[in-house]
């Protein structure tokens, strides 16, 4: 037993080599407060990507940062017992919250124990005496049909009064709408006041114009029409008018200031109805120095209709229908006219509720529409603490669920290092290779991963999930910690299954190669040479069938000429070199004969050894090859650290999280044949070999190895 530094007697246990502290019983959650966060095994997580419901950990995560702390759990944890009568209730991690688990002693133990019978009386289970988290958490059910819950929004069931209920239609059609906690659209303060200030600044903009129509209005109902097709040609019109004065200051420009006949040329061969765009970038008229602009005749084609409705709209109202030209001057004058109209648009406001019209708009400004929702909206706020208090009821039964849940996996780590329990970080099982992995873990940052997950010492395969269903996509990182690694390889596909059951594509992204067990030490350095070895005979093999090739090729694309050359010239064959060759088979047989002269030493030598030393010596040769990376693994695997894996995914990880060799095994399953199960070993495709060849062979060896044996000790003797 351990001492703090306070009054509460801790328990602790060794688990996975770190002395962690047991909470299971009532006193250590009230004096939870009073441990020392240095012996917490963590001290920040994830608020999200865990196997315990994202609402509860945000209900704990206060300062909505993503983040889960001690200080946070701390709060959680008193805010809970002290509306418990037996916080001891928090260990059953139980769905099911009986209403008779409020301490209604005190004033909020009252508040809870009414608002849960108001949940219960909404949802149609007055007469039930527990709550689960499915019923506190369906607001939309308990809050249905209630004209006011406190959210600070009405809706339609808010009032009868047929003008609020179409104002509110209004209201929704042009400024959106909120969603109350009965699942129904409304309005809350802010759509109200939006809603008004556009009217108010809209009958305002309107106003101004009814002051001061006949500047405003020069053309009375056609200004808004004659100003647009003002504002259409004016680009037009201005160039025009600039050319002219160009002409008069140069005359001798007058002609390049007109259509070039070149440009003409360039479209006369083509359909010019197909010309407009290049057409219209042609003068507006005829250029002439000081020469009005016609608005009858005369006009670039493609800006003739347009001319023809500023004729009819402006020119013939201001100056007459008889006008057929207007003067740069008049053309100025006319922009004069429509200055103050063009000022008081660019002013307008209220441009939302421009559709109801001024006579809609103010009707509702001039009644009292206004101050009726607001005090619909006042009636709604004076409910804001009773829906509060229902909603406090749901966080109630979801730490009387939850919480020990996670104190269990932050303060101790207990579900990990239990075999019936998983861990909330542990996302589901990956099924590859005949073999069962269940530590598996979401990747939320693989950057972060990939600088600290090496440091885990663990065999790490990243896979990339879809979901067979949702076809949502994610990764995970596997830890292999028991079998072997032969079949496994980046593209590799696999199963996922998550702790709901849903199963997910897995595709191997990654590998981070590490130890997995002693016997796959043993057997390591045997395959690296046989990989090697393999590696080598494919590299000689390739090579020799490249150079067959390329001979191949050149010989036959030298033929014609070896042909030709042969037949001008033979040449009488090279004398056979016995010097060269004789040397070759020399050296060969040097070689030969040092391998069989070592070979025969060390046969010689393991055969004049004491029978019972011969099993000793091979044992001490096989522990030599693999006794070095049998006791690297040795090493490695008993400093196995889950620990910068987690950190990798946002935790705050406070103590060592060591997966020896033993609970390794616990985390991945290998595949067994159930008990009791009967096996044919009559193979149908098995190489079948009927020669008594190979069984002589192997008996006569091995009678006269014994027979050697026997002579060479004593047993038997030659006479």
């Amino acid at each position: 037993m351990l001492h703090t530094d306070n009054q509460h007697n801790w328990s602790f246990s060794t688990v996975g080599g770190v002395k962690r502290v047991n909470i299971d019983k009532a006193e250590d959650l009230i004096h939870l407060a009073e441990l020392d966060p240095k012996l917490w095994t963590a001290l920040s997580c994830p608020a999200a990507n865990m196997e315990i419901d994202k609402k509860t950990l945000d209900l704990i995560d206060t300062d909505g940062d993503g983040q889960i702390r001690v200080p946070e759990i701390l709060a959680a944890v008193k805010w809970v017992i002290s509306v418990l009568k037996d916080p001891a209730d928090l260990l059953k991690e139980s769905a099911v919250f009986p209403l008779s688990a409020i301490n209604d002693n005190t004033e909020l133990g009252k508040t809870l124990l009414e608002s849960a019978k108001v949940v219960l009386k909404n949802t149609g289970k007055e007469s039930a005496s527990s709550l689960t988290v499915e019923e506190t958490s369906d607001t939309t059910k308990i809050f249905a049909g209630s004209g006011f819950n406190g959210d600070g929004i009405i809706t339609e069931d808010s009032t009868n009064n047929a003008d609020l209920l179409l104002l509110m239609a209004e209201i929704i059609s042009h400024t959106g709408a909120a969603t109350d906690r009965g699942g129904k659209q409304g309005i809350n303060l802010d759509h109200i006041n939006t809603f008004f200030d556009h009217c108010e600044k809209y009958a305002a903009w309107i106003a101004q114009c009814n002051a001061d129509k006949a500047n405003i209005l020069p053309l009375a109902d056609n200004t808004q029409a004659a100003y647009s097709n003002y504002c259409a040609i004016k680009a037009k019109v201005d160039d025009y008018f600039i050319r002219c004065r160009l002409a008069a200051f140069d005359k001798q420009s007058t002609e390049v200031l007109n259509l070039q006949v070149a440009r003409v040329e360039s479209i006369t061969a083509k359909n010019l109805a197909d010309c407009a765009d290049e057409i219209g970038a042609y003068p507006l008229a005829r250029i002439e120095a000081g020469k009005p602009l016609p608005v009858t005749t005369g006009i670039n084609p493609t800006w003739e209709a347009a001319i023809a409705t500023f004729r009819q709209l402006t020119v013939s109202i201001i100056y007459g229908a008889d006008k057929a030209t207007i003067t740069e001057s008049e053309w100025t004058a006319i922009g004069n006219t429509f200055a103050p109209f063009a000022a008081w648009q660019a002013a307008k406001q209220g441009v939302l509720v421009e559709s109801l019209g001024i006579d809609r708009i103010q009707a509702i400004i001039g009644g009292q529409q206004k101050d009726k929702l607001l005090a619909l909206i006042d009636q709604d706020n004076a409910l804001t603490q009773d829906a509060n208090n229902i909603i406090q009821v749901d966080k109630l039964v979801r730490y009387h669920r939850d919480l020990y849940t996670l104190l269990k996996n932050f303060v101790t780590f207990f579900d990990f290092y239990s075999p019936d329990y998983k861990a909330m970080f542990q996302a589901g099982t990956l099924y590859i290779d005949q073999r069962s992995l269940d530590l598996c873990i979401k990747v939320t940052d693989m950057g972060r991963h990939n600088s600290l997950a090496s440091f885990s010492g663990m065999y790490l395969m990243y896979c990339d999930c879809v979901s067979r269903t949702s076809k949502e996509k994610m990764s995970i990182v596997a830890a292999l910690t028991n079998g072997d690694i032969d079949n496994l390889m980046v593209g590799r596909n696999a199963l996922f299954y998550d702790r709901q059951g849903v199963d997910w594509d897995a595709t191997i992204t990654k590998i981070i190669d590490n130890p997995i067990s002693i016997r796959q030490a043993f057997f390591s350095p045997y395959r690296k040479v046989s990989v090697f070895v393999e590696k080598q005979i494919n590299k000689m093999a390739a090579s020799e069938d490249e150079k067959m090739t390329a001979g191949l090729n050149k010989g036959v694309e030298d033929m014609p000429a070896k042909v030709d050359e042969t037949a001008a010239k033979k040449e009488p064959p090279k004398p056979f070199d016995v010097g060269k060759f004789v040397g070759i088979f020399a050296a060969i047989g040097l070689a030969l004969g040092a391998i069989g002269t070592a070979l025969t030493s060390v046969v010689s030598g393991f055969m004049k050894l004491e029978w019972w030393k011969m099993p000793l010596a091979i044992a001490g040769l096989l522990l030599l090859i693999s006794g070095p990376s049998m006791v690297i693994a040795y090493l490695k695997l008993r400093k196995r650290n889950l620990a910068p894996i987690l950190d990798a995914n946002g935790w705050a990880v406070n103590a060592n999280i060591i997966i020896n060799i033993h609970f390794g095994n616990t985390l991945t399953e290998l595949a067994e044949l159930p008990r009791g199960a009967k096996i044919n070993f009559n193979d149908p495709f098995k190489k079948k070999n009927n020669s008594l060849l190979p069984t002589i062979l192997f008996l006569s060896i091995l009678a006269g190895a014994a027979l050697f044996l026997l002579f060479k000790y004593g047993v038997l003797h030659l006479k």
